[in-house]
């Protein structure tokens, strides 16, 4: 994909993993972008200045106390220019720095005069990223908008093996090409998507449901709309804003789901089931508040409607995708959900593993396909995530 006539401020900060900013640099330029470099100091104990200078034929910003640009405020116009600032490597004091808005070095200053979009790619030893100051520092950042590459498993400069390695290079770069260059592979498409859980009342207080945060979901339908597709998105009960250019629709128990789903079937080209569905609700909801005293020993349960089942037997020409949240056997129990509920494509992740579960920004998936394949895609954010499962609904259609 082409950065022609982008114009991207590189980032680098003091990681081992700050010699891959040069290729990264390459990579770039190569796809037809404009590169200036801005170094901590720090950064500059692992690659010096002058070999970043010689590849994008501009001076690296350094210095915040000097003025870079004909004696205006170089980290202001800095960002005046920029289309992307990319902090790769970003390592924990800079992702604190970041978060805090302490705007202590020209990195940091940068940031905070920035109006174009950031991304951010983590790389340190993998204890430092699991750290709750580090997750919490990120997940800030992710609340203001900016876009995180999740760092890769593997081993790091500790000697240890861990979470903490910088991004492979072509992840990076298609971060920054989705933000640039967005596409519309999907326009002319209408694609319907469920998110959230499902609650099922016991009585007008109380009711049953899961973890389900409607994150994935959402995620989907955001980036089904950036693609050019006509969203409708069918949600439970979620504390998640509606995505921008999405059609919505609020229920509330698997019934409602059921008849809202079936209701936007027709137009539908692709249908991505990403809901936590109850499977079953109490047979009889209670007119009032049951009290404590009232000693209810049991609560009779009775099936849900089953909604990926019954989209199976009318899917047509569709392409319907799935999702499989287990705890044991992955891959075989998604592949005999696959198979029963008649889909093009499952979603599957080990619910029980760090970063994948509920109510987090990251999943760790694999996408099983009909003919009995299995993609097994890294820790990502759910939106990378989204994009992923996108790009095989893609390869279908």
């Amino acid at each position: 994909m082409s950065l022609n006539d982008k114009r991207i401020l590189l980032g680098v900060t003091g990681s081992i993993a700050a010699y891959k900013a040069v290729e990264l640099l390459r990579l770039l330029t190569k796809s037809g972008a404009e590169v200036q470099v801005v170094m901590t100091e720090a950064a500059t104990k692992f690659v010096a200045p002058l070999t970043f200078e010689t590849l994008t034929r501009q001076p690296v910003l350094l210095d915040m106390w000097s003025l870079e640009y004909s004696h205006r405020i170089g980290h202001i116009e800095a960002t005046q220019r920029a289309d992307l600032f990319v902090v790769a490597p970003a390592t924990a004091r800079t992702i604190a720095r970041l978060a805090l808005g302490l705007g202590d070095d020209f990195l940091s200053c940068i940031y905070l005069a920035s109006r174009c979009p950031v991304l951010v790619a983590p790389a340190m030893d993998g204890d430092m990223f699991e750290h709750p100051a580090v997750q919490e520092n990120l997940k800030r950042l992710r609340d203001r908008g900016v876009h995180v590459v999740e760092p890769d498993m593997g081993p790091l400069a500790s000697g240890l093996v861990g979470r903490g390695r910088l991004a492979d290079l072509p992840e990076i770069l298609g971060a920054i090409e989705r933000i640039l260059v967005p596409r519309q592979d999907l326009a002319g498409q209408v694609v319907l998507v469920t998110a959230g859980p499902t609650r099922e009342p016991l009585d007008p207080v109380r009711f049953l449901s899961n973890r389900s945060s409607g994150k994935m979901g959402y995620a989907i339908a955001e980036a089904a709309a950036a693609r050019g597709a006509h969203v409708i998105l069918v949600s439970g009960p979620t504390a998640l804003p509606a995505p921008p250019g999405v059609d919505m629709i609020h229920v509330e128990t698997a019934e409602e789901m059921y008849q809202a789903v079936l209701a936007k079937l027709e137009p539908a080209r692709v249908v991505i089931k990403a809901a936590a569905v109850a499977d079953y609700r109490p047979k009889q909801k209670a007119d009032r508040k049951i009290k404590k005293d009232q000693a209810v020993s049991e609560v009779a349960l009775e099936a849900t409607p089953d909604i990926l089942a019954e989209l199976g037997k009318r899917k047509g020409t569709r392409i319907l995708v799935g999702f499989a949240a287990e705890t044991d056997d992955l891959v075989a129990n998604a592949r005999k959900k696959l198979q029963r509920k008649n889909l093009d494509l499952i979603v599957a992740n080990d619910v029980g593993q760090a970063g994948a579960g509920f109510g987090v920004d990251t999943n760790m998936v694999k996408i099983l396909d009909a003919m009995g394949g299995v993609e097994e895609l890294p820790l990502l954010s759910k939106r990378e995530v989204a994009d992923r499962i996108l790009d095989r609904v893609k390869g279908v259609l």
